[in-house]
């Protein structure tokens, strides 16, 4: 990370402190659901019937750190085949383009995420750790979805 940018992060850190937030669901299931920064429709997952077919709903707010947690997730639950990206993406990080890229494209030789427009795309997560996810996981593209009916039609279409 540059200097500008991890001093700009450690500001947001402290001035608006997110935890990481996260509900596990059916540990049996093979669907996860990401709610990129829709905190409502996380809260809204959490709470609906929905929660017993999916093994876990998520956010992902960065582009570097965010992404590295799921990856080990996926390589560390052999269960879990989809992911279902929905939510508002994030404004200034655009981590869920940046976890699109990265199935697509994969990494550089800096670890950086090919393709990516996000401002610090860099993983620390191994190649072989990638390769995993972008073989073994499908990922759904409902990107700005917010509504929970649509996305609860999608988790009963699999």
């Amino acid at each position: 990370m540059n200097k500008l940018g991890d001093t700009i992060g450690k500001i947001c850190e402290k001035l608006l402190p997110i935890s990481e937030e996260f509900y596990i669901g059916n540990t049996d299931s093979s669907i996860c659901i990401c709610t990129l920064s829709s905190i409502k429709l996380l809260k809204e997952i959490k709470n609906s019937e929905i929660i017993d077919k999916i093994a876990i709903v998520g956010r992902l707010f960065t582009e570097n750190k965010g992404i590295d947690s799921m990856i080990q997730h996926v390589n560390q639950n052999k269960k879990i085949k989809t992911i279902i990206v929905c939510g508002k993406e994030v404004w200034g990080h655009k981590s869920g383009h940046s976890l699109f890229q990265l199935y697509q494209n994969g990494i550089d030789e800096k670890n950086r995420i090919i393709n990516s427009t996000s401002p610090d795309p860099i993983l620390t997560v191994s190649k072989s750790e990638i390769q995993y996810f972008q073989k073994e996981i499908t990922l759904v593209n409902l990107i700005n979805e917010t509504n929970i009916q649509l996305i609860i039609n999608r988790v009963q279409k699999n």
